[in-house]
């Protein structure tokens, strides 16, 4: 039978108060645990049709209920339900946003080159210093539990965890509990060993499950997927003559090409969390070994919270610095303003 909404808060506030703390649920519990302003009455009645449909069961004669299996299944199905609705506008928000970043940044690089008309980078926005947003434990078979876990900037993690048995309804809602009012809201940093000990003691005979989830979360906050750089105006490097000698211009258009010692130029840049401002990298001070004749100059910009990436120009140590700079700057703005629309 399809349960009414009443019905289904009541059930879900016996569950909720049971797994707080262990002891048969009462009406007048249940009056003061929702919002329905129901009397202690009208609670008893709906609960006397839980039990009825076998909902919930009366372990001995006081009037406290505890859930059933059944009542348990219900309230798992529809939990889950919820979570993997959540989990799903998660990514399609995600893939929305990161098909109009791909864009934007595209044409940002483009627009910065033909401006400055030297070469540019811009790079995927990452996030850093990740928070976690919530976990959620679910059976998918015996031996085998899935934990979806969600951090900021909505990257979400699958992790399948092995247990040696078959674990309950119940204990899976304890772990739920236990593991997002631990850890929601928190940074790797915040995540010390004496929090992990208290978890992992509450947790009992399940305490390894807890360890694995934890090192599932630090995976999923520290982990970036490959960084994305899009670049443009490699010709402009032909326009001046201390860069367009064959094996000077073959150097750098490679370097441009394979992108990985613009990734660490890149990383380097946002590992230092105080560097917002306009970096100015002469000669031999490039961190790009095949940029030593050029001039590299830089921006982090910070679209939303610990959410960064880099704009870069290089080009010849002779480059109209100023001009740079104030299209550096430009960009800055137009990205904010344009990935908030």
């Amino acid at each position: 039978m399809q349960l009414d909404e009443r019905k289904y808060k009541i059930l879900q506030a016996i569950i909720r108060n049971y797994l707080e703390t262990g002891e048969p649920v009462g009406s007048r519990t249940i009056s003061k645990y929702t919002d329905l302003n129901l009397s202690s009455a009208t609670i008893r009645n709906e609960m006397a049709d839980l039990e009825e449909l076998g909902y919930i069961l009366q372990p001995h004669t006081s009037a406290g209920r505890i859930p059933s299996d059944q009542g348990y299944r219900l309230y798992v199905d529809k939990m889950m339900e919820e979570k993997e609705r959540e989990v799903e506008e998660l990514r399609e928000n995600l893939l929305e946003k990161e098909d109009k970043m791909d864009h934007l940044l595209k044409q940002a690089a483009k627009m910065l080159a033909a401006n400055t008309e030297y070469a540019a980078m811009v790079s995927a926005p990452q996030y850093h210093r990740n928070k976690l947003k919530f976990i959620q434990l679910s059976r998918v078979d015996i031996n085998q539990i899935l934990a979806v876990i969600v951090v900021e900037g909505n990257v979400i993690k699958n992790t399948m965890l092995t247990v040696e048995k078959e674990l309950s309804d119940e204990t899976l809602l304890k772990l739920n509990i236990l593991l997002n009012t631990h850890l929601n809201g928190l940074s790797l940093d915040e995540i010390n060993l004496g929090m992990i000990s208290a978890m992992k003691q509450q947790a009992g005979i399940h305490s390894e499950i807890v360890a694995d989830v934890i090192d599932a979360v630090a995976e999923a906050i520290k982990a970036d997927e490959d960084l994305e750089i899009y670049t443009s105006g490699t010709k402009n490097f032909f326009k001046y003559p201390e860069l367009s000698d064959h094996e000077r211009a073959s150097e750098l258009i490679t370097t441009f090409e394979e992108k990985q010692l613009l990734s660490e130029l890149v990383q380097g840049n946002l590992a230092d969390e105080n560097n917002t401002g306009i970096q100015v990298y002469i000669g031999n001070e490039t961190p790009v070994q095949g940029m030593k004749d050029c001039s590299i100059v830089t921006a982090t910009y910070e679209l939303d919270e610990g959410m960064k990436g880099t704009i870069g120009i290089i080009g010849p140590k002779r480059m109209d610095y100023e001009k740079v700079v104030k299209n550096l700057k430009l960009l800055k703005h137009q990205l904010d303003d344009l990935y908030r629309k």
